[in-house]
């Protein structure tokens, strides 16, 4: 595992920061001294995506580990920890055909709609990609509607930290999420990555709300629509994948869920194909005609026993890299629950386990970087392996 980056902040200088960012302290400017550096431009990420260190330590959903994802209080943490990119976006429309940041489009478990009375009645059952779902959705709300809304913590069995933030931050649009890339740009003195996900394409697409050309029409407003852009796309579905390579030059990446699954769109067109295809070198290859990466769940690169413990390293990263594409599997968590059950510590739901023997051991497959709820612990974790 080569690095292409020279690690100058110490493990000093980031607990300072962390606490500085835990106090407030947002507007920090510590960066990487890497190749994603003073080279780059307002709209240009420099080499482009395979310039970023690595492993690059993506902020899942910001800083999620800290605070309510997608909002930009999460966004701003992440940064201030050292993520190297953000998926700052998970993209949904709107009644109104606006693009917001919400991890699904049913929000009554990410923002406070249930305690909106004059919302009551837009409680709805929809058939989500298969799957019975009741709650509020973002397709039945205006945008200036979703904006009375304020985040709140998904799962605060497990962080209950960070109920404290509860009701602070509304939910951002996408081109709010552009204008602030750029303000944290100028302000850092480096090149800001983001990693949107346009979520439940072919769903939208059947009501009129197609995703696609909504995200290709505001990149392209703000001059972020090309090969270099420091802006990468992916999605669940590979026809969004194939169908945004054709109206953007991003970096484009096809996620891939559990080995058995379908990707939906396969599901609607009749397509028989599952993930354990499109693993399959045959698949890869397919898969990088139109796409620069894939993003597997982490159980893609090193499979669990029947006691969750992390067995044997599979191909993948062997295979997907001899066809060209960079890996970037998801996702890294502090808590015992979302840890392999060999590096797990006492039983507490938000405990932390052995997450830096968890990094150390996906590390060393190869991954080209990993999505993150903690980047100051994926950061930390990075510096321990490149210098081992």
């Amino acid at each position: 595992m080569g690095t292409q980056e020279n690690e100058q902040t110490g493990v000093t200088g980031r607990r300072m920061l962390l606490g500085a960012a835990v106090l407030g302290a947002g507007g920090a400017v510590f960066g990487l001294s890497g190749t994603a550096g003073a080279a780059e431009t307002r709209h240009g990420g420099g080499g482009g995506v395979k310039s970023l260190p690595k492993p690059t330590i993506i902020g899942h959903r910001g800083a999620s580990g800290y605070r309510p994802e997608h909002t930009l209080g999460s966004y701003q943490l992440a940064l201030d920890l050292g993520a190297d990119v953000v998926e700052a976006g998970d993209l949904v429309p709107t009644k109104d055909g606006h693009l917001v940041c919400r991890h699904e489009p049913e929000i009554g478990g990410t923002t406070d709609v249930a305690d909106h009375p004059e919302f009551a009645d837009r409680k709805r059952t929809k058939l989500l990609d298969g799957v019975s779902t009741t709650g509020w959705f973002t397709e039945d709300f205006t945008l200036a509607e979703l904006k009375t809304l304020r985040a709140i913590e998904r799962i605060p069995a497990n962080r209950p930290h960070n109920t404290l933030y509860d009701g602070r931050w509304e939910i951002p649009t996408f081109e709010e999420v552009l204008r602030w890339q750029d303000e944290q740009t100028r302000g850092r003195g480096k090149q800001v990555w983001i990693y949107p996900e346009l979520k439940h394409p072919t769903y939208f697409r059947k009501q009129g709300l197609a995703l696609e050309e909504r995200v290709a029409k505001v990149l392209h407003k703000h001059g972020k629509d090309r090969r270099n852009s420091p802006v990468i796309l992916q999605s669940f579905e590979p026809t969004s994948i194939q169908r945004l390579n054709k109206l953007v030059d991003n970096p484009l990446v096809v996620l891939l869920s559990g080995v058995t699954s379908r990707p939906w769109d396969f599901v609607e067109t009749g397509d028989p194909r599952t993930v354990a295809d499109l693993i399959k070198p045959a698949g890869l290859r397919e898969i990088a005609s139109y796409a620069q990466g894939i993003g597997p769940t982490l159980d893609l690169v090193i499979p669990k026993d029947a006691n969750g413990n992390l067995t044997t390293p599979t191909t993948l990263v062997n295979d997907a890299h001899k066809v060209g594409l960079i890996l970037h599997p998801w996702t890294m968590r502090n808590e015992n629950p979302f840890l392999p059950a060999n590096f797990r510590k006492g039983t507490d739901a938000d405990a932390y386990g052995d997450v830096f023997g968890a990094y150390r051991t996906y590390f060393a497959t190869g991954i080209d970087g990993v999505f993150t709820d903690n980047p100051d612990t994926g950061v930390l974790a990075r510096e321990d392996f490149v210098n081992s």
